[in-house]
C-alpha cells in the first residue's frame, strides 16, 4: 500500500473539520436570526408609557369617593310686625243686658247695680226702669275702644218719669257701667252722639215759667266724662213747639 504523507493527511482533516464547522455555523446564524431581538418597542418601553392611573395598584377596586354636598342654611323667616289688637266693638244692643249703677255710683239711690234684662228692670218697690232708644257709640276715655252713652227712664208709681244719662265703657265688647247724670222729670232724650271724647245730647226741657207737662226748649248739651260723672261743659237752647 502506498503511504500517504502526513502533511496531506493533516490538510485533509482540516478541510473536513472546516466544512463541518461551516455548516454548523450557518445553522447557528439562521437560528440566531430567528430568535434575535425584535425591532418593535420593548416591553419596558410600553410599560413606561402607560399612565399610572391606568395601572391598578391592587386587585381590589378603588372605593368610590362621594363628593360632599354643600349644605345651604335655611333661609331666615321674614320678620313681621305684630298687628295691633283689634278692639271688640260695643253696640247699643249690648246695653239691653247691661248693669246700671254701682255701689260706688248708685242709680236713683239704689245701693247696688240694677241688672237690665231686655232693656228693663222692675223692683220690689214697684219702680220700673226702661232703657230708652237714643244711644251713642264712641271713645269717651281715650283708650281707643268705643264706649256707649244711653238714657234710662224710671217710673216709681207717681206721675213723674225721671230721665238719666248713663255711660258704659267698653271692656272687650261688653258694657261696664262708668258714670251717670240726671236730666230731671219728664225731660225725654231725642238723640245722642259721641265724638272727640265728648257726648252730644239733644233733649227736651221747659222754661222756668212753664208747667211740668209743657216742653218748650230743645236743648243740645255737650258732656265730658269726669270720673264717675258725665259733666256738662256747654249747652245751647232752641225753641221747641210740639
Amino acid at each position: 500500500m502506498r503511504r500517504i504523507p502526513s502533511s496531506l493527511a493533516t490538510l485533509t482533516m482540516v478541510c473536513l473539520l472546516t466544512a463541518a464547522c461551516g455548516g454548523e455555523q450557518g445553522g447557528t446564524d439562521e437560528a440566531a436570526s430567528t430568535v434575535g431581538p425584535s425591532t418593535g418597542p420593548s416591553t419596558a418601553s410600553v410599560l413606561s408609557q402607560v399612565s399610572p392611573e391606568a395601572t391598578p395598584t391592587s386587585g381590589a377596586p378603588s372605593p368610590e369617593v362621594k363628593k360632599a354636598t354643600p349644605t345651604t342654611p335655611p333661609a331666615a323667616a321674614p320678620t313681621t310686625t305684630a298687628a295691633a289688637p283689634v278692639k271688640a266693638p260695643l253696640t247699643c244692643a249690648h246695653l239691653a243686658e247691661a248693669r246700671l249703677g254701682s255701689s260706688k255710683t248708685p242709680y236713683n239711690g239704689y245701693p247696688d247695680y240694677l241688672p237690665l234684662a231686655g232693656g228693663q228692670w222692675s223692683g220690689e218697690d214697684g219702680a220700673t226702669v226702661t232703657l230708652q232708644k237714643p244711644c251713642g257709640i264712641g271713645d269717651l276715655d281715650g283708650d281707643g275702644a268705643e264706649d256707649a252713652v244711653g238714657a234710662v227712664a224710671i217710673k216709681t208709681g207717681g206721675s213723674g218719669t225721671f230721665y238719666t244719662l248713663a255711660a258704659w265703657r267698653n271692656s272687650g265688647g261688653l258694657p261696664v257701667f262708668r258714670a251717670l247724670t240726671d236730666l230731671g222729670d219728664r225731660t225725654p232724650v231725642v238723640s245722642i252722639s259721641v265724638a272727640g271724647r265728648k257726648a252730644t245730647v239733644v233733649w227736651l226741657t221747659r222754661s222756668p215759667s212753664r208747667g211740668m207737662a209743657e216742653l218748650d226748649i230743645k236743648r243740645t248739651s255737650v258732656y265730658k266724662l269726669s270720673g264717675s260723672t258725665l259733666a256738662e261743659v256747654s249747652h245751647t237752647d232752641a225753641p221747641y213747639n210740639p
